[in-house]
């Protein structure tokens, strides 16, 4: 596997070895001391999988006592997929990086906790699956702007269709709340 260090510390983009030939294609999605030794030491106890179409946008989620760590990959479709950093004092606060994951190029992105997390939908539709190192909790879950101009995330162009939950997220100075 090819593992890419991002600007940001700790967001991981992965590049798992993919063995193609006429049958399709076989790659291992996840193996947890392969992964450590790349530098994703989480265990994972939830699995998620999104359905969404062109244009959905996802996010900037985060949770509070009980952070998240994620691994996140697309298995149809395309997607930008975006990590903020979230982490008081750190020197990239307020930072994202993003990627492109997509069904065809078989990358992950690892989101460490203490980062926001969200993707928008660049082809028709796309599956996305995420492994967590938590159980999510309603209660615990917050967010910030995926518009926010202090972050500045370039999302592709297009209309964005989020829920009315994240079209009413704050703005990052605004938080009340940030992870620990």
């Amino acid at each position: 596997m090819n593992v890419f260090e991002t600007l940001l510390p700790g967001v991981l983009l992965l590049e798992p070895r993919v063995f193609d030939d006429e049958r399709g294609f076989f790659l291992e999605t996840w193996n947890a001391a392969r992964y450590r030794a790349a530098g994703v030491d989480a265990e994972f106890v939830q699995a998620n999988h999104a359905h969404s179409r062109r244009g959905v946008l996802r996010g900037l989620h985060f949770q509070l006592e009980h952070p998240q760590a994620k691994l996140v990959y697309a298995i149809s479709g395309e997607i930008l997929d975006v990590a903020v950093d979230l982490r008081r004092g750190s020197k990239t606060f307020g930072r994202w990086f993003g990627a492109r994951l997509s069904g065809e190029n078989h990358c992950q992105l690892f989101v460490p906790a203490g980062f926001a997390h969200g993707y928008c939908v660049i082809s028709e539709s796309a599956d996305v699956c995420y492994l967590c190192s938590d159980v999510y909790r309603p209660e615990g879950e917050r967010g910030v702007r995926f518009d926010d101009p202090a972050i500045g995330v370039a999302w592709p162009p297009g209309e964005k269709l989020l829920s009315a939950k994240d079209r009413a997220l704050p703005l990052l100075a605004d938080a009340k709340e940030l992870p620990a």
